[in-house]
């Protein structure tokens, strides 16, 4: 396995032909590892999204069967991925042949220029301890939380994702740091560009600190799960967790938003929305489609 903390590669066709674009599908969803790959598998072919935002996404680990998890769902669905290194899994591989864990963002379309921003604030929870053995119940890492920023062009339309998973073991302070520092790397794009920022952000985003972060940052909700968990229930007392999250910035408008909890492949439900685009945005694809003949 490679030291470096992206890995890409290529399975969708070079040219991928498509009718005009009126709009964009997206999936945001912890896969939870990918215990579950046959099930996740079909969830995500049947959605027939643009692009894939996956957290908690295993490369060579004991418990998903040594398979880069990324990679399995990429050749069957026929897409490109990049692969962002959160954690290596010391309970998970060993040292000739480490475990890797992080995000995964997946589309049809090309993907570039992608990067890691590795927070600045961390918590020390999963720092190996001399006096702690090295097994899985006790998840030693080494690495931290990030976000994965990718540029995925869409039939010429140009879009940059920031695929986030923020810690969860600590306060929302740490939290909101975290997401602070996404959101000023935001600000580095030119305002009329699409940006999607979607993930598991371990907190309640409609709570005033996230949400006025959020909005001063320009981007507004893509799904509505202030009143819909996306985690399901573990026990009776439990309602479910909202803390998986999607927002956009730009002139595309959200549509068709939902929490997908009728799929089980994970201990996370999918979020799933589509950008209904601009009629400028529309002629940008069209045009794009009608260069190809």
């Amino acid at each position: 396995m490679s030291t470096n903390e992206i890995f890409a590669e290529n399975f969708a066709a070079d040219q991928w032909l498509s009718w005009p674009r009126s709009s964009i599908r997206v999936v945001d969803w912890n896969i939870d590892r990918g215990l579950k790959l046959s099930e996740i598998i079909d969830f995500l072919a049947d959605s027939k999204a643009d692009v894939f935002l996956l957290q908690e996404v295993d490369i060579n680990a004991y418990r998903t069967h040594r398979l880069n998890i990324a990679q399995e769902i990429a050749r069957k669905l026929r897409l490109n991925y990049v692969f962002g290194r959160e954690f290596v899994e010391l309970s998970q591989g060993t040292k000739s042949s480490p475990a890797y864990h992080g995000q995964a963002t997946l589309s049809r379309w090309k993907i570039s220029n992608s990067h890691i921003i590795k927070f600045q604030r961390q918590s020390d929870f999963w720092k190996p301890r001399w006096f702690k053995p090295n097994l899985p119940t006790f998840q030693e890492r080494l690495g931290g939380r990030m976000a994965l920023v990718s540029e995925i062009e869409v039939q010429g339309l140009p879009l940059v994702t920031y695929n986030l998973h923020l810690e969860s073991r600590s306060d929302d302070d740490l939290r909101l740091a975290q997401l602070s520092e996404v959101l000023h790397d935001a600000a580095t794009y030119d305002p009329e560009f699409l940006v999607i920022l979607a993930g598991d952000l371990n907190l309640n985003a409609s709570l005033p600190g996230a949400a006025k972060l959020v909005v001063s940052a320009g981007f507004r909700e893509a799904v509505p799960t202030t009143s819909t968990a996306t985690t399901p229930r573990r026990h009776l007392l439990d309602a479910g967790h909202h803390i998986d999250w999607a927002f956009i910035r730009g002139s595309s408008q959200p549509i068709a938003g939902r929490v997908l909890k009728s799929v089980k492949a994970s201990d996370h439900y999918p979020i799933f929305f589509e950008l209904q685009l601009s009629a400028e945005q529309q002629k940008v694809t069209s045009s794009r489609f009608m260069s190809l003949f």
